[in-house]
């Protein structure tokens, strides 16, 4: 119908469940990944349900990272002085996105497209983040990602 309000990007990949098995997916071929396998060997036995909760709550979900986990500070922790090189957002983001078929997610372009250009968005910020030196502001809301870009936000 036409009065049908338009799905959160969570609710058309499939919610929790989707996402959960995307994190599934992608960490098995991080960990097989030359270039990813160092910065992951010893990621804690709950990283894959805390990224699936974060692209939860990033894709319109419910506010499960943010409630559990500690919301942005707690992420932009996680990546502080990491110093992720290019070549490793790079490998991080094809990885993803490359992962969405084998888990199910949605194949149509307009998904597809507002999914990666997430993951872009959220590479580069987290790479941005992690450099030597970085001062990224130390509070913020975790993003919202539509069917569009990302809205603005300023600090």
């Amino acid at each position: 119908m036409a009065d049908d309000p338009v799905p959160t990007l969570y609710d058309w990949a499939g919610g929790a469940p989707a996402l959960h098995r995307l994190t599934e997916v992608f960490y098995d071929r991080v960990l097989a990944d030359e270039v990813l396998e160092p910065v992951f060997r010893h990621m804690g036995p709950h990283h894959r349900a805390h990224v699936a909760d974060w692209l939860g709550e990033v894709l319109g979900g419910p506010a499960v990272y943010t409630d559990r986990h500690g919301g942005y500070p707690a992420m932009l922790a996680h990546h502080l002085g990491l110093a992720i090189s290019e070549a490793q957002r790079v490998r991080w983001a094809q990885l993803v996105a490359g992962s969405a078929d084998a888990a199910g997610l949605p194949d149509d372009p307009e998904f597809r497209s507002a999914f990666v250009a997430y993951v872009e968005w959220g590479t580069r910020l987290a790479m941005a983040n992690s450099a030597p030196g970085a001062s990224p502001p130390p509070a913020a809301p975790v993003p919202r990602w539509g069917w569009g870009e990302a809205p603005p936000w300023a600090g």
